[in-house]
């Protein structure tokens, strides 16, 4: 197995002349369903003009994907920088002799550095491989874990800090909280003016208990506040859930809201915000 740190990145950005810097950004947090529906994932992201994209649910080489990197593909339409953390193998996915990947990509307009994996110390068994069960589909068996996977970007100048995250669905919320903590632990390092990003499926609705408290007390900001809404469709099993976000922290203070729940390209809504840039 290929080590689960590895990161990919790539370029699709054409040379550009900059006259004006921007003094906002679009961004757009969506966790894809690996990709499934491809060309209506690209689709939306073409129409939200994004400049800055934190996906979930990322796959590379699957067979349900069609053996596709879809990181890439997106970026390559998109004509965008990405990069791509390896967050499972999936074994159910591809041969030993050319895995599968499912992960988190992070894509921009503009340059991207520093990235790095945080690979939380907590993790539920749920997804170890067991000799019992055959390697087939439904299983899901994986090896890895859940992770962020943290990005610089620099707008025109100007940085800040992105932490793209997928917390774990197979568990109780101590377990989501208690990832969500090593996030926020790695946040500290961070100028307290330094713009950051902190966007993903949490699989935990934050609005109120352990999670929200830890977030406000690292500062960070609901960029949904009191715009709240279920960003997972409504389905015959269960009822739509609030579980993905999108908080900022720093100088920048976020406006413009809006879950896309009109696109039903994955099992989540894209969740979109606007970021201005004040002067430092």
């Amino acid at each position: 197995m290929t080590s689960m740190r590895e990161i990919e990145t790539g370029s699709f950005v054409r040379p550009r002349l900059i006259v004006c810097p921007p003094d906002r950004i679009r961004i757009v947090s969506w966790n894809i369903n690996r990709g499934l529906q491809l060309q209506r994932i690209i689709e939306f992201l073409e129409t939200a003009r994004a400049d800055l994209i934190l996906l979930q649910e990322s796959d590379l080489n699957a067979r349900r994907t069609h053996h596709l990197n879809i990181a890439k593909e997106i970026s390559q339409k998109l004509e965008m920088n990405y990069v791509f953390g390896r967050e499972f193998q999936e074994l159910t996915q591809g041969p030993r002799v050319s895995p599968a990947y499912h992960g988190q990509a992070t894509l921009s307009r503009w340059p991207l550095s520093g990235a790095r994996i945080i690979r939380f110390q907590r993790q539920s068994t749920f997804w170890r491989p067991h000799w019992f069960l055959p390697e087939i589909s439904p299983f899901q068996e994986r090896l890895g874990g859940r992770m962020a996977l943290v990005v610089e970007a620099n707008v025109a100048g100007k940085g800040m800090v992105t932490y793209n995250l997928h917390l774990e669905s197979k568990g109780d919320d101590g377990l989501r909280c208690a990832q969500l903590g090593e996030t926020l632990e790695d946040a500290r390092q961070y100028d307290a003016e330094m713009p950051i990003v902190l966007a993903g499926d949490f699989n935990l609705d934050v609005s109120e208990g352990a999670g929200a408290t830890a977030l406000s007390q690292a500062q960070f900001q609901d960029a949904f506040a009191n715009h709240h809404v279920p960003t997972t469709p409504h389905s015959l099993l269960e009822e739509g859930r609030i579980i993905d976000w999108i908080f900022t922290r720093g100088l920048a203070r976020s406006s413009e809201p809006k879950v896309h729940r009109s696109v039903r390209a994955s099992d989540h809504y894209p969740l979109s915000i606007t970021l201005p840039f004040p002067e430092r």
